[in-house]
């Protein structure tokens, strides 16, 4: 009886490794290469030193819950229609409300909105960047 022994071919499964990394390696030089480089005279504008202000045609609403729009007090969302049906027959509601305004004041000011015919209400924020 003859008993043959099968011979197993090892191979490095590190070569494997070295293979994809080396690919992976090439395909992000190809990448880098495709945007083009910024012009090095170009100067960003850097946001942290932007003043921000509300849009012209929004409602402010402070944590107090009075009301204002184009820097002029008003006495009700009501007084807020009134100028702006004036400008346009349907119109949609842009409100800015203080970060510390309550929820049911909030509610209070977008549902008499509503009432009197605001289309669409949208509420303006500031973007958190990380």
């Amino acid at each position: 009886m003859i008993v043959r022994h099968r011979s197993k071919s090892h191979a490095e499964p590190t070569i494997a490794l070295i293979n994809v990394v080396f690919l992976m390696l090439v395909f992000f030089m190809v990448a880098s290469s495709l945007a083009p480089a910024m012009d090095p005279r170009v100067q960003l504008v850097q946001a942290a030193d932007l003043e921000t202000s509300p849009p012209p045609d929004a409602l402010v609403i402070r944590a107090d819950g009075t009301l204002s729009f184009r820097g002029a007090e008003l006495t009700s969302p009501e007084a807020y229609v009134r100028i702006v049906r004036e400008e346009e027959a349907e119109f949609v509601a842009r409100l800015v409300p203080d970060r510390t305004l309550p929820a049911a004041r909030l509610i209070a000011v977008a549902k008499e909105l509503r009432q009197l015919g605001a289309t669409r209400i949208t509420l303006l924020s500031e973007r958190s960047l990380p």
